[in-house]
């Protein structure tokens, strides 16, 4: 049986951690999410220590956190677009495609326009300008007020012309 104190500490500190990622205070927004991951570890909580670790650049142990949460829940698509963003990052664009492509296919996944986008910006790069183009054009479908993927039709538009 679950703890429920341990899931509300768990919670708290998540959310603790949250704040203050978004305050820019990393290190301390890292401890929080491990002090959550050490009560009760969630997919949330190990996708945004992958996050926070990513911003320091340590891509390879943000990768490994994302993949803890894939196996607490494959279905949770957050992980799946992160460690694609993460191999961008690494110069492996061939190896972010399957898991761009996996973000796509989950069922818990909201802010889809990312793995688009992030499709895009892969074959951007490979020169694959009209796959690049349908992803950045599918992100916008998804979310119109995505400046990102805005900025990146509009440069790769004028590009092809």
């Amino acid at each position: 049986m679950v703890d429920k104190d341990k899931i509300s500490l768990a919670a708290e500190y998540f959310n603790q951690g949250y704040k203050l990622h978004l305050s820019g205070n990393i290190k301390d927004a890292i401890d929080a999410y491990r002090k959550s991951i050490d009560y009760f570890p969630t997919p949330k909580a190990h996708t945004f220590l992958g996050w926070a670790f990513s911003l320091y650049g340590r891509y390879e142990e943000a990768i490994e956190e994302c993949k803890i949460s894939i196996d607490l829940d494959p279905e949770y698509g957050n992980p799946y677009n992160d460690i694609g963003s993460y191999l961008i990052n690494l110069g492996k664009s061939d190896e972010a495609v399957y898991w761009l492509e996996q973000a796509l296919k989950a069922t818990d996944y909201e802010p889809r326009h990312y793995p688009y986008f992030n499709l895009g910006r892969v074959y951007e790069k490979k020169g694959d300008w009209f796959t690049a183009r349908k992803y950045y054009t599918d992100a916008l479908s998804v979310n119109p007020n995505y400046e990102l993927a805005k900025n990146a039709l509009l440069r790769l538009t004028a590009m092809m012309n």
